[in-house]
Protein backbone atom coordinates (compact mmCIF):
# COMPACT_ATOMS: atom_id res chain seq x y z
CA UNK A 1 0.00 0.00 0.00
CA UNK A 2 0.89 3.78 -0.38
CA UNK A 3 0.67 6.07 2.99
CA UNK A 4 -0.31 9.31 1.70
CA UNK A 5 0.04 12.85 3.84
CA UNK A 6 -3.37 13.94 4.15
CA UNK A 7 -5.07 16.76 5.93
CA UNK A 8 -6.12 16.30 9.12
CA UNK A 9 -8.53 18.73 9.83
CA UNK A 10 -10.51 22.41 8.10
CA UNK A 11 -7.73 24.79 9.26
CA UNK A 12 -5.27 21.43 7.56
CA UNK A 13 -7.33 21.79 4.72
CA UNK A 14 -7.78 25.76 4.63
CA UNK A 15 -3.52 26.07 4.66
CA UNK A 16 -3.76 23.36 1.94
CA UNK A 17 -5.69 25.02 -0.40
CA UNK A 18 -3.75 27.79 -0.37
CA UNK A 19 -0.40 26.19 -0.40
CA UNK A 20 0.17 25.87 -3.90
CA UNK A 21 1.63 23.88 -6.44
CA UNK A 22 4.66 22.99 -3.84
CA UNK A 23 7.28 21.18 -6.11
CA UNK A 24 8.18 19.67 -9.62
CA UNK A 25 9.65 17.39 -11.07
CA UNK A 26 10.81 17.34 -14.55
CA UNK A 27 12.97 16.10 -17.16
CA UNK A 28 15.63 17.33 -18.87
CA UNK A 29 17.73 14.82 -21.45
CA UNK A 30 16.15 12.27 -19.82
CA UNK A 31 17.65 12.91 -15.83
CA UNK A 32 14.85 13.74 -13.52
CA UNK A 33 15.78 17.15 -11.39
CA UNK A 34 13.45 18.19 -8.59
CA UNK A 35 12.57 22.00 -7.39
CA UNK A 36 10.40 23.43 -5.22
CA UNK A 37 9.86 25.39 -2.01
CA UNK A 38 10.03 22.95 0.93
CA UNK A 39 8.61 25.48 3.50
CA UNK A 40 5.30 25.52 1.35
CA UNK A 41 5.58 21.56 0.73
CA UNK A 42 5.48 21.62 4.92
CA UNK A 43 2.25 23.81 4.88
CA UNK A 44 0.97 21.57 2.07
CA UNK A 45 1.28 18.74 5.09
CA UNK A 46 0.16 20.70 7.85
CA UNK A 47 3.33 21.11 9.14
CA UNK A 48 4.21 24.31 11.70
CA UNK A 49 6.18 22.91 14.17
CA UNK A 50 9.18 24.97 13.56
CA UNK A 51 12.38 24.32 11.28
CA UNK A 52 13.03 21.82 8.65
CA UNK A 53 15.63 19.16 9.87
CA UNK A 54 16.06 18.47 6.24
CA UNK A 55 15.88 22.13 5.36
CA UNK A 56 19.99 23.08 4.43
CA UNK A 57 18.52 27.15 4.66
CA UNK A 58 18.03 26.19 8.25
CA UNK A 59 20.53 23.76 9.42
CA UNK A 60 23.65 25.53 7.69
CA UNK A 61 25.06 22.22 6.58
CA UNK A 62 28.29 22.22 4.68
CA UNK A 63 30.39 19.96 2.69
CA UNK A 64 32.04 19.09 6.00
CA UNK A 65 29.53 18.34 7.92
CA UNK A 66 29.72 14.88 9.53
CA UNK A 67 26.37 12.19 9.88
CA UNK A 68 26.99 12.84 13.64
CA UNK A 69 26.42 16.35 13.38
CA UNK A 70 22.92 15.63 11.25
CA UNK A 71 19.31 15.91 12.69
CA UNK A 72 18.34 12.17 12.83
CA UNK A 73 15.40 11.45 10.49
CA UNK A 74 14.75 8.09 11.80
CA UNK A 75 15.66 6.99 15.34
CA UNK A 76 15.02 3.34 17.32
CA UNK A 77 15.74 1.48 20.36
CA UNK A 78 14.89 -2.12 21.12
CA UNK A 79 11.98 -2.58 18.00
CA UNK A 80 10.28 -5.70 18.30
CA UNK A 81 7.30 -6.94 16.63
CA UNK A 82 5.27 -10.21 17.22
CA UNK A 83 2.82 -12.10 14.87
CA UNK A 84 1.62 -15.03 16.80
CA UNK A 85 4.93 -16.99 17.95
CA UNK A 86 6.79 -15.17 15.22
CA UNK A 87 9.11 -12.46 16.47
CA UNK A 88 9.14 -10.35 13.12
CA UNK A 89 11.38 -7.89 14.28
CA UNK A 90 13.67 -7.93 17.65
CA UNK A 91 15.35 -5.08 19.44
CA UNK A 92 15.81 -2.81 16.13
CA UNK A 93 18.05 0.00 16.99
CA UNK A 94 18.42 2.70 13.98
CA UNK A 95 19.88 6.00 13.76
CA UNK A 96 19.43 7.24 10.06
CA UNK A 97 20.89 11.10 9.83
CA UNK A 98 18.38 13.26 7.64
CA UNK A 99 19.33 14.02 3.77
CA UNK A 100 20.47 10.51 2.41
CA UNK A 101 19.53 7.41 1.07
CA UNK A 102 19.67 4.43 4.11
CA UNK A 103 19.19 0.99 2.61
CA UNK A 104 17.70 -2.10 4.34
CA UNK A 105 18.92 -5.85 2.91
CA UNK A 106 17.70 -8.91 3.98
CA UNK A 107 16.16 -12.44 3.26
CA UNK A 108 13.01 -12.65 2.64
CA UNK A 109 10.76 -12.56 5.74
CA UNK A 110 13.74 -10.93 7.40
CA UNK A 111 11.58 -8.26 8.94
CA UNK A 112 12.15 -5.45 6.41
CA UNK A 113 9.07 -4.29 5.59
CA UNK A 114 7.64 -4.76 9.25
CA UNK A 115 9.87 -2.21 10.31
CA UNK A 116 8.77 0.10 7.24
CA UNK A 117 4.97 -0.15 8.52
CA UNK A 118 6.04 0.46 12.04
CA UNK A 119 7.89 4.00 11.20
CA UNK A 120 5.35 5.09 8.66
CA UNK A 121 2.18 4.02 11.92
CA UNK A 122 0.79 1.26 9.63
CA UNK A 123 1.77 -0.92 12.90
CA UNK A 124 2.08 -0.47 16.42
CA UNK A 125 5.33 -1.85 17.85
CA UNK A 126 5.27 -4.43 20.84
CA UNK A 127 8.16 -3.07 22.16
CA UNK A 128 10.50 -0.57 22.25
CA UNK A 129 10.65 2.77 20.65
CA UNK A 130 10.70 4.61 17.06
CA UNK A 131 10.95 8.46 16.12
CA UNK A 132 10.19 10.30 12.88
CA UNK A 133 12.16 13.95 12.60
CA UNK A 134 11.15 13.59 16.29
CA UNK A 135 7.87 12.59 16.41
CA UNK A 136 7.15 9.40 18.59
CA UNK A 137 5.07 6.90 15.77
CA UNK A 138 2.99 5.69 18.85
CA UNK A 139 1.88 9.02 20.01
CA UNK A 140 2.48 11.42 17.29
CA UNK A 141 1.27 9.59 14.54
CA UNK A 142 -0.31 12.45 13.08
CA UNK A 143 2.46 14.92 13.03
CA UNK A 144 4.51 11.49 11.67
CA UNK A 145 1.91 11.09 8.62
CA UNK A 146 2.53 14.61 7.61
CA UNK A 147 6.36 14.17 6.99
CA UNK A 148 6.35 10.69 5.39
CA UNK A 149 5.14 9.28 2.08
CA UNK A 150 5.14 5.28 1.18
CA UNK A 151 5.67 3.05 -2.12
CA UNK A 152 4.79 -0.29 -0.60
CA UNK A 153 5.87 -3.61 -2.87
CA UNK A 154 2.77 -3.58 -4.69
CA UNK A 155 0.67 -0.65 -6.95
CA UNK A 156 -1.62 0.72 -4.68
CA UNK A 157 -3.40 3.15 -7.41
CA UNK A 158 -7.12 2.67 -8.34
CA UNK A 159 -7.13 0.35 -11.24
CA UNK A 160 -10.48 1.47 -13.01
CA UNK A 161 -9.14 5.07 -12.90
CA UNK A 162 -6.63 6.27 -15.80
CA UNK A 163 -3.28 6.93 -14.50
CA UNK A 164 -4.44 10.90 -14.98
CA UNK A 165 -6.74 10.80 -12.63
CA UNK A 166 -5.24 8.86 -9.95
CA UNK A 167 -3.14 11.30 -9.66
CA UNK A 168 -5.30 14.26 -9.85
CA UNK A 169 -7.47 12.82 -7.06
CA UNK A 170 -4.47 12.50 -4.92
CA UNK A 171 -3.49 16.08 -5.29
CA UNK A 172 -7.17 16.78 -5.18
CA UNK A 173 -7.41 15.37 -1.12
CA UNK A 174 -3.75 16.59 -0.33
CA UNK A 175 -4.88 19.90 -1.21
CA UNK A 176 -4.38 21.04 -4.33
CA UNK A 177 -6.43 23.50 -6.60
CA UNK A 178 -8.07 22.14 -9.40
CA UNK A 179 -5.89 23.65 -11.94
CA UNK A 180 -2.80 23.26 -9.46
CA UNK A 181 -3.65 19.33 -8.99
CA UNK A 182 -3.31 19.28 -13.21
CA UNK A 183 -0.61 21.25 -13.06
CA UNK A 184 1.38 19.00 -10.93
CA UNK A 185 -0.54 16.07 -12.43
CA UNK A 186 1.35 16.44 -15.85
CA UNK A 187 4.81 17.17 -14.06
CA UNK A 188 4.47 13.66 -12.80
CA UNK A 189 3.25 11.98 -16.08
CA UNK A 190 6.22 13.89 -18.00
CA UNK A 191 8.91 12.59 -15.55
CA UNK A 192 7.58 9.03 -15.15
CA UNK A 193 7.08 8.64 -18.96
CA UNK A 194 3.61 7.97 -18.56
CA UNK A 195 1.97 10.95 -21.30
CA UNK A 196 1.04 8.23 -23.71
CA UNK A 197 -0.40 5.77 -21.35
CA UNK A 198 -2.21 8.98 -18.98
CA UNK A 199 -5.92 8.41 -19.91
CA UNK A 200 -5.90 4.73 -20.26
CA UNK A 201 -7.19 2.72 -17.39
CA UNK A 202 -4.10 1.72 -14.70
CA UNK A 203 -5.61 -1.80 -15.46
CA UNK A 204 -4.06 -1.58 -18.78
CA UNK A 205 -0.78 -0.74 -17.51
CA UNK A 206 1.79 -3.13 -17.63
CA UNK A 207 3.97 -3.80 -14.49
CA UNK A 208 6.56 -1.59 -14.66
CA UNK A 209 3.87 1.06 -15.54
CA UNK A 210 2.23 0.61 -12.65
CA UNK A 211 5.15 0.47 -10.51
CA UNK A 212 6.29 4.40 -11.88
CA UNK A 213 2.39 5.70 -11.15
CA UNK A 214 2.86 4.37 -7.54
CA UNK A 215 6.23 5.90 -7.14
CA UNK A 216 4.89 9.50 -8.64
CA UNK A 217 1.59 9.10 -6.19
CA UNK A 218 4.26 9.02 -3.57
CA UNK A 219 5.70 12.73 -4.33
CA UNK A 220 2.50 14.30 -5.53
CA UNK A 221 3.50 16.73 -2.57
CA UNK A 222 7.33 16.28 -1.97
CA UNK A 223 7.98 14.39 1.54
CA UNK A 224 10.65 14.85 4.18
CA UNK A 225 10.76 11.22 4.49
CA UNK A 226 10.31 8.13 1.94
CA UNK A 227 9.73 4.96 2.43
CA UNK A 228 10.67 2.69 -1.28
CA UNK A 229 9.98 -0.77 -0.45
CA UNK A 230 11.58 -2.63 -3.23
CA UNK A 231 10.66 0.41 -5.53
CA UNK A 232 11.87 -1.20 -8.98
CA UNK A 233 10.38 -4.15 -8.77
CA UNK A 234 9.10 -5.04 -12.32
CA UNK A 235 11.14 -2.28 -13.94
CA UNK A 236 13.18 -2.25 -16.96
CA UNK A 237 16.45 -1.22 -16.86
CA UNK A 238 15.65 1.57 -18.95
CA UNK A 239 12.77 2.71 -16.26
CA UNK A 240 15.06 1.33 -13.37
CA UNK A 241 17.56 4.37 -14.14
CA UNK A 242 15.21 6.70 -14.65
CA UNK A 243 13.79 6.12 -10.59
CA UNK A 244 17.24 6.18 -9.41
CA UNK A 245 17.75 9.34 -10.99
CA UNK A 246 14.41 10.77 -9.62
CA UNK A 247 15.13 9.26 -6.20
CA UNK A 248 18.47 11.02 -6.50
CA UNK A 249 16.96 14.39 -6.92
CA UNK A 250 14.73 14.39 -4.12
CA UNK A 251 17.64 13.58 -2.06
CA UNK A 252 18.91 16.80 -3.14
CA UNK A 253 16.25 18.83 -2.48
CA UNK A 254 15.81 17.95 0.96
CA UNK A 255 13.95 14.55 1.28
CA UNK A 256 15.38 11.30 2.97
CA UNK A 257 15.14 7.87 1.67
CA UNK A 258 14.72 4.59 3.51
CA UNK A 259 14.95 1.86 0.42
CA UNK A 260 14.49 -1.65 0.58
CA UNK A 261 15.78 -3.74 -2.09
CA UNK A 262 16.33 -7.31 -3.48
CA UNK A 263 18.47 -6.15 -6.27
CA UNK A 264 21.98 -5.53 -4.25
CA UNK A 265 23.32 -3.37 -7.40
CA UNK A 266 20.45 -1.04 -6.42
CA UNK A 267 21.97 -0.57 -2.56
CA UNK A 268 25.30 -0.19 -3.67
CA UNK A 269 24.38 2.29 -6.46
CA UNK A 270 21.91 4.20 -4.16
CA UNK A 271 22.12 4.01 -0.70
CA UNK A 272 24.50 6.08 1.93
CA UNK A 273 24.62 3.43 4.30
CA UNK A 274 23.31 0.43 4.29
CA UNK A 275 22.07 -2.16 7.59
CA UNK A 276 21.67 -5.92 6.66
CA UNK A 277 18.68 -7.36 8.67
CA UNK A 278 18.36 -11.56 9.34
CA UNK A 279 15.09 -13.12 11.44
CA UNK A 280 14.18 -9.45 12.31
CA UNK A 281 17.94 -8.52 13.50
CA UNK A 282 20.48 -6.17 12.55
CA UNK A 283 23.70 -8.27 11.71
CA UNK A 284 25.66 -5.57 9.66
CA UNK A 285 25.89 -2.23 9.45
CA UNK A 286 28.15 0.51 7.41
CA UNK A 287 28.59 1.72 3.97
CA UNK A 288 29.03 -0.33 1.02
CA UNK A 289 32.42 -0.12 0.34
CA UNK A 290 33.03 -1.01 4.49
CA UNK A 291 30.43 -3.53 4.23
CA UNK A 292 32.41 -5.02 0.99
CA UNK A 293 35.97 -4.61 2.67
CA UNK A 294 34.59 -6.79 5.35
CA UNK A 295 34.49 -10.23 3.55
CA UNK A 296 38.44 -9.65 2.20
CA UNK A 297 40.32 -7.14 1.08
CA UNK A 298 39.49 -8.23 -2.90
CA UNK A 299 38.77 -11.49 -4.97
CA UNK A 300 41.41 -12.63 -7.23
CA UNK A 301 39.44 -14.18 -11.04
CA UNK A 302 41.40 -16.26 -13.26
CA UNK A 303 40.77 -17.38 -16.47
CA UNK A 304 43.14 -20.38 -17.58
CA UNK A 305 43.91 -21.08 -21.22
CA UNK A 306 43.52 -24.63 -21.00
CA UNK A 307 40.05 -25.47 -19.09
CA UNK A 308 41.37 -28.84 -18.40
CA UNK A 309 43.97 -27.45 -16.24
CA UNK A 310 41.63 -25.62 -13.60
CA UNK A 311 41.45 -28.78 -10.97
CA UNK A 312 45.34 -28.18 -11.04
CA UNK A 313 45.55 -24.49 -10.92
CA UNK A 314 42.94 -24.63 -7.82
CA UNK A 315 45.16 -26.93 -6.00
CA UNK A 316 48.08 -24.72 -7.03
CA UNK A 317 46.00 -21.31 -5.84
CA UNK A 318 44.71 -22.60 -2.62
CA UNK A 319 48.06 -23.73 -1.68
CA UNK A 320 49.52 -20.26 -2.13
CA UNK A 321 46.55 -18.15 -1.28
CA UNK A 322 45.96 -20.89 1.89
CA UNK A 323 41.89 -19.94 1.04
CA UNK A 324 39.35 -21.57 -0.32
CA UNK A 325 39.11 -21.43 -4.44
CA UNK A 326 35.84 -21.13 -6.02
CA UNK A 327 35.24 -22.79 -9.18
CA UNK A 328 32.97 -20.24 -11.55
CA UNK A 329 30.07 -21.26 -14.18
CA UNK A 330 32.69 -20.26 -16.92
CA UNK A 331 34.38 -24.05 -17.17
CA UNK A 332 38.13 -22.30 -17.56
CA UNK A 333 37.58 -19.52 -14.61
CA UNK A 334 37.90 -19.88 -10.79
CA UNK A 335 38.12 -17.34 -7.98
CA UNK A 336 39.34 -16.55 -4.47
CA UNK A 337 39.24 -14.38 -2.15
CA UNK A 338 42.04 -13.01 -0.85
CA UNK A 339 43.57 -10.93 2.18
CA UNK A 340 47.09 -10.41 1.20
CA UNK A 341 47.14 -8.44 -2.21
CA UNK A 342 51.01 -9.62 -2.19
CA UNK A 343 50.38 -12.92 -2.42
CA UNK A 344 48.75 -12.72 -6.26
CA UNK A 345 51.93 -12.08 -7.46
CA UNK A 346 53.09 -15.02 -5.88
CA UNK A 347 49.59 -17.14 -7.40
CA UNK A 348 50.17 -15.73 -10.84
CA UNK A 349 53.58 -16.58 -10.57
CA UNK A 350 53.23 -20.62 -8.95
CA UNK A 351 50.99 -20.85 -11.86
CA UNK A 352 53.21 -20.19 -14.57
CA UNK A 353 55.99 -22.52 -12.86
CA UNK A 354 53.48 -25.43 -13.08
CA UNK A 355 52.85 -24.50 -16.81
CA UNK A 356 49.41 -23.39 -16.38
CA UNK A 357 48.50 -20.34 -18.65
CA UNK A 358 46.84 -17.31 -17.67
CA UNK A 359 44.64 -16.07 -20.49
CA UNK A 360 43.33 -13.22 -17.94
CA UNK A 361 43.07 -12.16 -14.58
CA UNK A 362 41.51 -9.61 -12.24
CA UNK A 363 41.75 -8.37 -8.86
CA UNK A 364 38.90 -6.43 -7.50
CA UNK A 365 36.94 -5.50 -4.30
CA UNK A 366 34.59 -8.02 -3.42
CA UNK A 367 30.86 -7.27 -4.45
CA UNK A 368 28.18 -6.59 -1.90
CA UNK A 369 26.15 -9.48 -3.36
CA UNK A 370 29.47 -11.50 -1.81
CA UNK A 371 29.25 -10.12 1.44
CA UNK A 372 25.61 -10.25 1.37
CA UNK A 373 25.48 -14.23 1.15
CA UNK A 374 28.73 -14.39 3.49
CA UNK A 375 26.81 -12.70 6.36
CA UNK A 376 23.67 -14.30 5.94
CA UNK A 377 24.97 -17.39 5.53
CA UNK A 378 27.05 -16.43 9.06
CA UNK A 379 23.57 -15.22 10.90
CA UNK A 380 22.17 -19.12 9.86
CA UNK A 381 25.23 -20.76 10.81
CA UNK A 382 25.06 -18.90 14.16
CA UNK A 383 21.50 -19.87 14.62
CA UNK A 384 22.53 -23.05 13.82
CA UNK A 385 24.90 -23.53 16.59
CA UNK A 386 22.64 -22.16 19.23
CA UNK A 387 20.10 -25.02 18.72
CA UNK A 388 22.49 -27.86 18.75
CA UNK A 389 22.30 -29.89 22.12
CA UNK A 390 24.30 -29.19 24.61
CA UNK A 391 26.86 -31.46 26.76
CA UNK A 392 24.56 -31.68 29.30
CA UNK A 393 21.71 -32.86 26.72
CA UNK A 394 19.42 -30.20 26.95
CA UNK A 395 19.10 -27.83 23.46
CA UNK A 396 19.97 -24.00 23.36
CA UNK A 397 17.53 -22.30 21.72
CA UNK A 398 18.30 -19.54 19.16
CA UNK A 399 16.32 -16.58 18.39
CA UNK A 400 13.81 -16.40 16.10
Amino acid sequence: MTERASPTNAADRERNSSAGATSTVSTHNGAASVTGDRQRDRSARGTTDGTDPTDTATTAQTATETERERPLAIETTGLVKHFGETKAVDGIDLAIPAGGIYGLLGPNGAGKTTVIRMLATLLQPDAGTARVFGHDVATDGDAVRRRVSMTGQFASVDEDLTGRENLVLLARLLGYSRAQAAERTSELIDAFGLTEASTRQVKTYSGGMRRRLDIAASIVVTPDLLFLDEPTTGLDPRNRNQVWDIIRALVANGTTVLLTTQYLDEADQLADRIAVIDEGRIIAEGTPGELKASVGSGVLSVRLHDAERRDAARDVLASVLDAPVELESDPAALSARIEDPDRVTQALDALAESRIEVSEFTLGQPSLDEFFLEVTDRSTRSDADRDTPTGDGTRQEGAK
